[in-house]
């Protein structure tokens, strides 16, 4: 059996090749893409069969959580939760911006998260007390601490209360030099571990989206919350990710939206 973390690291890897192989090759995504947002393609199918047969076979004994398969409880204190694609949109738009997350929880805390964004080649790896690594060099969060200086992510993860997450952007919008949206969870999280934007509020986020960002963010230093200041818990939630300088800030701002 191979260490936890290389296997999550390789199997990320070999799931966002069978992504890359087919990204721009499909033309019917256009079409099925305008359809509604929260899209599935044989290619989500594909790489989920991919991660769930090759956790299965390694850990028999784990709990599975992944977006397209669901729940598979083996009574374990240990559980795998993956994304096989997260950002289909985009990846269906032609938009390099998506990525595989794979986490795994021990009594529902992460241990270990990994990122992959195969069409820009960034792996983010994090375990628990070790730190966290974009391509296996050592990444860290921001410095900012003026929140008008902040560039902040958002997107309305799986709210479909349009009216709500409106009144989200307009109380954080003003208060930051410029908030910014790349549609995908797993790279908004993880360019907040490496420093490229210095928070991240998301909306009824589904957990697997962001189980891996939320260990990622940690081990580079940063803070991750749902709206009231709780620590994150695997359901579906508001969440906050920042560097931690600006934690407060952002939920002074959230926290009863």
């Amino acid at each position: 059996m191979k260490p936890d973390l290389e296997f999550a690291a390789e199997l990320a890897t070999r799931a966002g090749k069978v992504l890359a192989s087919n990204f721009r090759r499909d033309p019917e995504l256009l079409n099925l893409r305008r359809t509604a947002k929260g899209i599935t393609t044989r290619y989500d199918e594909a790489s989920d069969e991919l991660i769930v047969n090759a956790i299965s076979e390694e850990y028999p004994s784990h709990n599975i959580w992944t977006e397209e398969t669901g729940i598979v409880d083996k009574g374990s204190e240990y559980t795998w939760i993956a994304d096989p694609l997260d950002g289909t949109t985009n990846f269906a738009s032609g938009n390099p911006l998506f990525c595989v997350t794979i986490a795994l929880l021990k009594k529902k805390e992460p241990v270990l998260g990994v990122t992959y964004a195969p069409a820009i080649g960034e792996l983010y790896t994090a375990e628990k007390g070790k730190g966290a690594f974009l391509n296996g060099e050592r990444i860290s969060v921001s410095t900012t601490e003026r929140l008008e200086e902040c560039y902040v992510y958002f997107c309305e993860g799986g709210d479909r209360n349009r009216v709500r997450t409106r009144r989200v952007n307009c109380a954080i919008y003003p208060r930051v030099k410029d908030l910014r949206k790349l549609g995908s969870a797993g790279l908004e999280a993880a360019w907040v571990a490496c420093g490229r934007g210095d928070a991240y509020a998301t909306t009824k986020i589904e957990p697997w989206d962001i189980a891996a960002s939320v260990l990622i963010v940690e081990e580079a230093g940063g803070k991750v919350t749902d709206f009231k200041g709780n620590t994150w818990r695997a359901e579906r939630s508001d969440i906050v990710f920042s560097n931690g300088r600006i934690h407060e800030h952002i939920l002074e701002i959230v926290r009863d939206l």
